[in-house]
């Protein structure tokens, strides 16, 4: 038996606890022909946006270059929030230190220290779902145009 559906409000409580508390997350691109791309990478959420970092000349860094577009998994297959969200893209010496630093500190690897192939990917939320079962499927949106919903 499944449980209860959440609220929007704890589905928005839930997601952002797990943004502030997971490290990896599923990143997943096209190509300009539309062959997908599924790649598991570390974060940082700052409140606003995440921070990825990856090699430029990667299908992941290549694809989020070319799009400025991406979806992100984060969670389990039963607890999921799927993101879709606008990329910047940035050169790896750009970001302030602390950021580089908070990311480091967070995912245990430090993109700075693997050269100027390396770009940092800053992605802005534009539309969020969460869902656990098939029950929360219904008003499983808990953000829109970049706004999260009442």
């Amino acid at each position: 038996m499944n449980p209860e559906p959440r609220t929007r409000q704890q589905r928005q409580a839930d997601t952002q606890n797990r943004l502030e508390r997971d490290v990896d997350l599923w990143v997943a691109t096209a190509s300009s022909e539309g062959v997908p791309y599924l790649v598991p990478l570390s974060f940082d959420w700052d409140g606003q946006a995440l921070l990825i970092a990856t090699s430029a000349d990667s299908p992941t860094g290549r694809n989020l270059i070319a799009s400025g577009r991406v979806r992100l998994g984060l969670g389990l297959v039963r607890d999921v929030n799927m993101i879709d969200g606008d990329v910047e893209v940035l050169a790896i010496d750009a970001l302030p230190q602390d950021a580089g630093d908070r990311f480091a500190a967070r995912s245990g690897f430090d993109p700075r220290e693997l050269g100027d192939r390396y770009r940092w990917f800053r992605i802005t939320p534009r539309r969020v779902q969460a869902w656990r079962e098939e029950n929360e499927l219904r008003g499983r949106d808990v953000m829109r145009d970049g706004h999260w919903l009442q």
